[in-house]
């Protein structure tokens, strides 16, 4: 959200955020309005974590209370977390018109919380800002009207271009670990489907070690608070892998770009891989971003050993430069744009 928070700030638009803390971690949450010179959340709900149900419900209840008091004229949230979800409930069952900023994803899987999340947003919305036309044409398939379209390209390409620079200058975090530019895996691993699940994640954890055993290079695991209890509810043995607690942005774009190969079950870390030329493996079976793969940037592996290791081979070996799909990096002042004009066109009629 930062470009559109930026883009706000530049043309003095009126606005507030609004911030959940569903992530509660400093290095998850607070260290990026820090880093990123963003502005402090007028309101943080310090909602925490919690079941599905308790989570979306606190969030929903809060957020209801706190429109009711701004009356905001539209309420942007974007991706697919609980909070997504939460947000626009309020905002729709409020008659507050809400956009949905990477709207249109879709994996087909609805075991994954976030495909419901995602889905139920966008049939909610007033305005989807669909990152890619694949996006738009999966909201159109659904019988969501064109005119609610528009194709924007994703704001992580606005925030990625406006922040390498600055992580470049700023974070010494290779220094810090002893790591050589292209010579070590990097790997985020924190959806509930995989750290939940002890097949899975014991599948994950001995994937990373037989690649560190491979290729002989650090292997670089930050782990989600959430995922460190679970290695040690299950008793994972980590030893080998270079297990460190989550970074600020600036430190984990820095990473991110220097890496060998990403392997994640992150969608934002499958796009920001794709922007920066850095090959990844996506520890799912199925990706709401198809487009990584339809470029060559992305392999969807799961978390069977074999078929880790089978992808990191294919990653390594296929070095190619593949065009970003994710567009131009102006999206953030392509959707303010949208907004003021359509607002603008509202109060005149």
């Amino acid at each position: 959200m930062s470009p559109i928070i930026r883009e706000l700030e530049k043309r003095e638009i009126d606005f507030f955020i609004l911030h959940t803390g569903q992530h509660y971690d400093y290095e998850m949450d607070g260290a990026f309005f820090d880093e990123l010179k963003l502005p402090k959340p007028k309101y943080n709900l310090g909602v925490g974590s919690g079941s599905q149900a308790e989570q979306t419900g606190r969030i929903l209840i809060s957020v209801e209370g706190l429109l009711v008091k701004e009356r905001p004229d539209v309420i942007l949230v974007q991706g697919d977390t609980n909070t997504v979800l939460a947000g626009a409930l309020a905002g729709s069952k409020l008659g507050v018109k809400v956009g949905h900023v990477e709207a249109g994803l879709r994996s087909y899987d609805k075991s994954m919380s976030e495909e419901i999340n995602r889905v139920i947003t966008d049939h909610i919305s007033d305005y989807l800002f669909a990152p890619t036309t694949t996006a738009k044409q999966n909201l159109e398939r659904e019988g969501i009207a064109e005119n609610k379209i528009l194709v924007t390209g994703n704001t992580i390409v606005d925030a990625v271009n406006q922040n390498l620079e600055l992580s470049r200058k700023k974070s010494k975090v290779l220094k810090s670990f002893n790591l050589e530019n292209g010579n070590f895996f990097l790997v985020t691993a924190h959806r509930a489907e995989n750290v939940d699940s002890k097949t899975n994640f014991t599948g994950i954890i001995n994937g990373l070690k037989a690649i560190r055993k491979e290729y002989n290079i650090p292997v670089i695991l930050p782990l989600h608070p959430r995922s460190l209890k679970m290695v040690k509810e299950f008793n994972l043995d980590i030893s080998g892998l270079m297990v460190i607690t989550p970074m600020n942005y600036l430190d984990f774009l820095s990473l991110e770009s220097n890496a060998k190969v990403i392997l994640t079950d992150s969608g934002g870390v499958q796009e920001e891989s794709c922007i920066l030329g850095v090959p990844c493996v996506t520890l799912r079976e199925k990706t709401e971003r198809p487009e990584t793969v339809e470029v060559g940037a992305n392999r969807i592996v799961g978390t069977s050993v074999e078929r880790i290791i089978d992808g990191v081979r294919d990653a390594v070996s296929n070095q190619k430069k593949w065009l970003n799909p994710f567009g131009d990096g102006h999206a953030g002042e392509l959707i303010i744009t949208y907004l003021r004009e359509l607002m603008s066109r509202q109060k005149h009629n």
